[in-house]
């Protein structure tokens, strides 16, 4: 049986604290039919993020040398997992919120035909130290999502995700400075399959977080009413593209 090649991809941006810890996490031997790889989109940084992947393992580096935002990043990270011939890409952010034990879960409702794009849910796991202020705004912006989508969402602005190929290969990011409400919106329209798995998130103890509220607002809500704005064509999704049996998993280290 030919192997299923899971590329991970962390876009980074000053994160040389928490990049490594994150990448030498990840699983990379819990499946013998699975292939792991490792791709940083090092969102030009000014630290060592880099080299602090390097060293901690990763596979392919794409470094800019300007910061381009997060959904410039995202974006790039999808194109490059297609063009490096992967079946599955799977996002996780680079800060150690969440966690890279649970990218089997995640991947799982791929493997078995359920889904062609899941999301990791903080919201349907455990949450530990997240600001009174962050759950208001996930929540909001995840009603929002529901609403528009007619169907309920739990964590729409998770950032641990994986994707089919067909998913990326269809999967459009309008606007620069974020991904997580219109990459859902844009999948979703075009008949993709998702599911949200729990999993358990803690907030960074390392670094920053650049995402400010005012600038958030003012980028997110005009992207969200310019992308269901947008006609888009259904597509013919293959539901048996990335089948794996997982009993076989249960055998392996």
């Amino acid at each position: 049986m030919k192997k299923q090649r899971v590329i991970v991809f962390l876009p980074a941006h000053n994160e040389e604290e928490a990049i490594g810890d994150v990448i030498r996490r990840i699983p990379r031997h819990f499946h013998p039919d699975v292939e792991v790889s490792v791709l940083v989109i090092d969102d030009g940084s000014t630290d060592r993020t880099a080299e602090a992947a390097k060293e901690a393992g990763a596979d392919y580096i794409c470094r800019w040398p300007e910061n381009r935002g997060l959904g410039a990043a995202v974006r790039r990270g999808l194109e490059e997992c297609v063009r490096l011939g992967a079946d599955i890409g799977v996002m996780i952010d680079a800060d150690n919120e969440y966690p890279p034990e649970q990218i089997p879960d995640l991947l799982a409702p791929i493997f078995t035909g359920e889904a062609d794009y899941t999301i990791g849910s903080r919201f349907l796991g455990t949450i530990r130290g997240m600001k009174w202020h962050r759950r208001l705004g996930n929540y909001a912006f995840t009603w929002l999502q529901s609403l528009l989508l007619g169907q309920r969402l739990y964590d729409g602005q998770s950032g641990m995700r994986a994707f089919s190929r067909q998913a990326m290969e269809e999967a459009e990011i309008i606007h620069d400075y974020n991904y997580a409400q219109v990459l859902t919106l844009n999948l979703v329209r075009k008949g993709f399959r998702l599911k949200e798995v729990p999993i358990r998130y803690q907030v960074r103890t390392t670094g920053r977080s650049f995402i400010k509220f005012t600038a958030y607002i003012t980028a997110v809500i005009p992207a969200i009413w310019k992308e269901m704005r947008r006609p888009v064509k259904k597509a013919v999704i293959d539901p048996k593209a990335h089948v794996l049996s997982l009993e076989r998993e249960r055998h392996c280290s």
